[in-house]
Formats: structure tokens, C-alpha cells, sequence
């Protein structure tokens, strides 16, 4: 039973990030706004090459991921709303015993690091300049546009068939999406479900597009 209350905690901890915050910039909407684009354009040239059933699959997801974003927009909370959320669940911990309460000083053999606590701070301090470059927007921008290009090559060329490795790689983005339905349905937030619901849609029309239009 106390392993079940552990899960529960953690669950309850966790669940907040599912939900998401509205973009508050140009550059925030761009990760947002970048899937629709791609698989646009991916249905377009599947369209033009006449793989119609690809280019539907294509469409589908690229209709998910524009809702998604139009939900963020009109339905998510802004940032400071979450941090709000955050804030509450945290306190909520705390008064539960799953969390330490504020001002409490842990045991001294608690505060004395291990040696595998001092690796992890020392390969932490390593890569944090990296960590700190990668947050700048100049990157994120660069590697929003890099991954848009990318994905429109990679979409026009697989799967070429529907194998076991293109079950495997197309079903995880299945089954992590699933639970952003449910809780955007829990969250009153229909367009965002719905988006994600289309995303799931189109990853399983890739793979019957796939069977039905092989690539040579």
C-alpha cells in the first residue's frame, strides 16, 4: 500500500505538465507552429508524387497539430497560471509529508554527498555552459528551422513499408500521446484533445498509407 501512495504522489506531482502554458512569444509559438508546416509540406509532396493515402496521413497529423496549437492559444494556461499550479501542488506535497517543508534542515547524514552524488555534481557542472547555449533563442530558432527541413525529407522518404521497425518507431508517439488527450478531455479543453487525438490518428493512417503505397 505504501508503494502505491508513492505512485499516487508522484502521479499527482506529475500530471500538472501534461497540461502545457500559452506560448508568450514569437519564438515560443515557432516549436508550436513548425509540426503543422512540415506536415504540410510533406503532404504536398506526397500529393504531387500521387501517394494520395500518405498525403491524407500527412494532412491528418499536420490538422492535430494545428488545433494543438490554436488550444495553446485559447485554452492553456498562461505561464504564470502554471507556475501558480505548480506552486499549489507543491504546497500540497508538503502538507501531505511527500514533500519537506520549508525551513526543515535534513538529517546530517542526509546532507553528506556520496561519491555518486559527487560525480553527478561534478558531470553537471561540465554540461551546464551547454545547457545555458542550447537555451538561447538564436538556437532554439536555429534548430526548430534545422528540424523542419529535416522532417520534411525524412516524411517524403519513410517508412517505406510498414515493417515491425516502422510499428516500433511510429506506436511510442501513439501511446505517450494518449494521455495529453485524456487530459486535456479532464482539463475542459476540446480543441487540444482533439488535436492530439488527430496526431494519433495520423500516425496510425501513416502506417496503413504505408502498406497500401509502398516506396521503391
Amino acid at each position: 500500500m505504501a508503494g502505491d501512495d508513492s505512485w499516487a504522489q508522484v502521479l499527482r506531482a506529475a500530471l500538472p505538465i501534461l497540461d502545457g502554458a500559452r506560448p508568450s512569444g514569437m519564438l515560443e509559438w515557432v516549436p508550436r507552429v513548425a509540426p503543422v508546416v512540415t506536415q504540410a509540406a510533406v503532404g504536398a509532396g506526397h500529393w504531387a508524387a500521387g501517394r494520395r493515402r500518405r498525403a491524407l496521413a500527412a494532412w491528418t497529423s499536420a490538422a492535430g497539430y494545428g488545433l494543438v496549437a490554436w488550444g495553446l492559444g485559447t485554452e492553456a494556461p498562461t505561464p504564470a497560471e502554471v507556475r501558480e499550479n505548480m506552486e499549489q501542488n507543491i504546497q500540497r506535497l508538503q502538507r501531505e509529508g511527500a514533500l519537506p517543508k520549508p525551513g526543515t534542515t535534513a538529517p546530517a547524514a542526509a546532507r553528506t554527498p556520496t561519491p555518486a552524488a559527487r560525480r553527478l555534481e561534478r558531470h553537471l557542472s561540465r554540461v551546464a555552459p551547454v545547457f545555458r547555449y542550447t537555451d538561447t533563442p538564436q538556437y532554439r530558432l536555429a534548430s526548430t528551422v534545422a528540424g523542419m527541413v529535416i522532417g520534411v525529407w525524412w516524411g517524403l522518404r519513410w517508412p517505406r513499408r510498414r515493417s515491425v521497425l516502422a510499428i516500433a518507431v511510429e506506436a511510442p508517439k501513439a501511446v505517450i500521446t494518449v494521455p495529453w488527450v485524456a487530459r486535456a478531455v479532464q482539463r475542459r479543453r476540446p480543441r487540444i484533445a482533439a488535436g492530439y487525438a488527430l496526431v494519433v490518428a495520423g500516425s496510425v493512417a501513416r502506417l496503413r498509407a504505408a502498406s497500401a503505397e509502398p516506396l521503391r
